[in-house]
């Protein structure tokens, strides 16, 4: 009785052992995985190069997401470790409107924007009571503003800081253009119906668009450069160093420049 009551204890052991191993075995290899968020080309092409690159036994996972808040709440809530899919005006919005504790790492590509249009060769061709769209969200708003009063097209009250700028800061309106803010997904839509549409880089592509071929108007201050962004308490971490890494490698680096993406290190 003795010995099997042994051997049983034995065997409930080894499989305790077993578990504790095989649960320990799962959990170092999930720590060296690191999952990152991005939206389109060419967010995802550089997250794809920098996988080819990583290095110190780290693997990098691609989180596909649709839009360009939930990376971000995702990324608020631990579920990723990371994104690639904002500029850090875009980031810093975020964090006043969520309390949320978000930091840009990394730039990693420069962004050109510009308005474009079926009918026009230039902003100075929007006729009057024509129809502009731009961005609803804070940063992106401001940016295709400020491409509008520096084109003359309309006027921001002087005390405004440059990039800050909202539709009530405008103080002149000659032509009593209709401006028209939508979400950033419906860029591509408003294209279609309206005179002139600001967009990213990103989205006219879709179009078959190119800044420097089909841009009325482009604008690409160094501030708007997509940047790999992390949370507070992540920022310090071996895994977003090793990611720091792989993006700023000379793959991910030629894959944009490939793309015709001009690297922002």
């Amino acid at each position: 009785m003795k010995t099997r009551a042994l051997a049983a204890l034995a065997v409930t052991a080894l499989i305790a052992l077993t578990a504790g191993c095989s649960a320990g075995q799962a959990a170092a290899a999930d720590s060296k995985v690191i999952k990152v968020a991005a939206t389109v080309t060419p967010m995802t092409d550089a997250v794809e190069a920098a996988a080819d690159v990583i290095g110190d036994g780290y693997k990098i996972e691609l989180v596909p997401v649709s839009d360009y808040v939930q990376p971000n709440i995702l990324l608020q809530h631990g579920e990723i470790d990371a994104n690639l899919v904002q500029f850090p005006g875009f980031m810093e919005d975020f964090n006043k409107k969520n309390g949320a504790t978000l930091v840009a790492v990394q730039p990693v590509y420069s962004t050109v924007v510009a308005f474009y249009s079926k009918t026009l060769k230039s902003l100075a061709d929007l006729p009057d009571n024509g129809s502009v769209v731009i961005p609803n969200d804070k940063s992106n708003a401001a940016r295709a503003l400020q491409m509008l009063a520096d084109a003359h097209i309309i006027t921001i009250a002087p005390a405004v800081a440059r990039f800050a700028a909202t539709v009530d800061d405008i103080t002149g309106n000659p032509r009593h253009l209709k401006i028209t803010q939508v979400d950033l997904m419906q860029l591509n839509t408003a294209y279609d119906e309206a005179d002139a549409v600001f967009n990213l880089p990103s989205f006219a592509r879709q179009l078959h668009l190119t800044p420097d071929k089909d841009g009325l108007a482009i604008e690409k201050d160094p501030r708007f450069a997509v940047t790999l962004v992390t949370r507070a308490d992540n920022e310090k971490s071996a895994k977003i160093a090793a990611l720091v890494k792989a993006l700023t490698s000379d793959h991910v680096r030629k894959t944009l420049e490939d793309l015709g993406v001009p690297p922002a290190f």
